[in-house]
């Protein structure tokens, strides 16, 4: 009895010990890729200007503007500071002005600059798919995705529908498609910020109209575009 006591109280003993043994922590390997790229999403609003216009161009109400695309990512150097990337996204353009787009008896375009007491209300909006090109710096490593950036380029633009409305009371002037729109426009840009919040401005280098559109003046219509505004990188 005595021995069968023993027995049982050293078994005891033994699996005490075993439950007081305390395994190694594993833990996970986290594999650090050096050779990242920033391929972005953009989203891009802002508030649209138009500027060298006719004497007595002038801007009523909000005109906004919204963008949005993918940017592949190219870097250029070891450290992956510099970059470029070439994107494709599209573009909503929004104007109220006072740039007037009426037709004559014949059907053809007449193009002038009205007070506003003179007509109702007069808009113009078009819509493109764009080609941007950046050139890029960042202070980004690769254990972080928040950082600096500087990013500038080109932006190329077919508009593929535009539309202009004019009610000046008693007629409503609805132009689609204008011939006279310059269908390729191009631009340069820049947005500045950290991680995902940046300011943006782009300026158009080409007239929004052709060289051969004046207004009822005799004033060539040599417009172009400043657009200012927010944009949004999302990896």
């Amino acid at each position: 009895m005595r021995f069968l006591f023993s027995c049982l109280f050293l078994v005891s003993f033994l699996n005490v010990f075993s439950q007081e043994e305390v395994k190694p922590e594993i833990k996970p390997v986290i594999k650090i890729d050096s050779l990242y790229r920033e391929d972005q999403f953009y989203f891009s609003v802002t508030y649209n200007m138009l500027v060298q216009g006719p004497p007595g161009l002038k801007q009523d109400k909000f005109s906004a503007g919204i963008s949005a695309g993918f940017l592949r990512d190219f870097p250029l150097n070891k450290k992956r500071t510099f970059a470029i990337a070439p994107g494709l996204g599209i573009s909503y353009q929004n104007y109220y002005q006072n740039l007037t787009v009426s037709t004559a008896m014949d059907g053809s375009l007449l193009y002038g600059v009205n007070d506003y007491g003179e007509f109702v209300s007069n808009r113009f909006r078009q819509y493109s798919v764009d080609l941007p090109i950046e050139f890029r710096w960042r202070n980004s490593t690769f254990e972080s995705t928040k950082f600096w950036r500087i990013y500038t380029g080109i932006k190329f633009s077919y508009v593929f529908t535009a539309k202009s409305v004019l009610k000046d009371g008693e007629n409503t002037y609805k132009i689609v498609n204008n011939p006279d729109l310059n269908d390729f426009q191009y631009g340069a840009y820049i947005s500045a910020g950290y991680n995902t919040w940046n300011i943006y401005a782009y300026y158009g280098l080409n007239p929004l109209y052709k060289s051969t559109v004046k207004t009822i003046n005799g004033e060539s219509v040599n417009m172009r575009t400043l657009n200012l505004g927010l944009i949004f990188y999302i990896l």
